[in-house]
């Protein structure tokens, strides 16, 4: 059982009228967004040269368990994700580690650009448009769909629910898809714990680096 965050959710939830965090996304958009607007228009380019779609949305769960839809540019072939449960069920291997993480290694699902996109993590720069408009933070939990937040959180989900999911985390920056998911259950865990301006800037200073050194899949 994943351990618990030992945090509550308000319902309904208080009106906030000053967040600090909000007020810090916002202004580190501001800052950015003169390097990732050009590389976003770029990257959505070349996708649209290539005739597939550029992008593609996921249902997440996010603050207070309010659904939202998760942008990201495309990475995997056409029917890709009705095509995952034949895959796995002829794949004992694969089926084992999409258990445990959620994740494949060298999926065939996804395109040769699709590899370098998330090599890079630049699949998940319209993930910016979500945080823009309040549904993520730079910084949280990594958002995930009803069915893994009830399959893995367990008494860990209220803490997940009390944050806004984040483009980047502790995960993300603690080995990844290396680790179980328990291990990312833990240390969304910590984060709903000790959140603080100065961690939330420790993990985006680690997010540029790991995204520099293409650690990302």
């Amino acid at each position: 059982m994943p351990t618990s965050c030992q945090h509550t959710v308000d319902c309904p939830p208080r009106t906030v009228w000053f967040d600090p965090k909000r007020c810090t996304d916002i202004l580190l958009l501001l800052v950015l967004a003169p390097l990732l607007l050009p590389l976003g228009l770029g990257v959505a380019g070349v996708l649209a040269l290539q005739g597939a779609p550029v992008l593609h949305a996921q249902w997440r769960v996010g603050r207070h368990g309010r659904m939202f839809r998760l942008w990201k540019f495309r990475t995997m072939h056409p029917g890709a994700e009705a095509a995952l449960p034949v895959f796995l069920a002829e794949n004992g291997r694969m089926a084992h580690l999409w258990r445990r993480h959620r994740k494949l290694p060298d999926d065939p699902r996804v395109t040769s650009l699709g590899r370098l996109l998330r090599r890079y993590s630049l699949d998940e720069l319209p993930q910016l448009w979500n945080v823009l408009i309040g549904e993520m933070s730079l910084v949280g939990p990594r958002p995930v769909p009803w069915d893994e937040l009830y399959a893995h959180y367990g008494t860990a989900m209220p803490g997940y629910l009390s944050c806004r999911p984040g483009l980047s985390g502790l995960w993300q920056v603690s080995g990844r898809n290396r680790l179980p998911y328990a291990q990312r259950v833990e240390l969304d865990c910590y984060y709903v714990r000790n959140h603080s301006l100065g961690l939330d800037l420790v993990i985006i200073l680690r997010t540029v680096g790991s995204v520099l050194c293409g650690t990302g899949c």
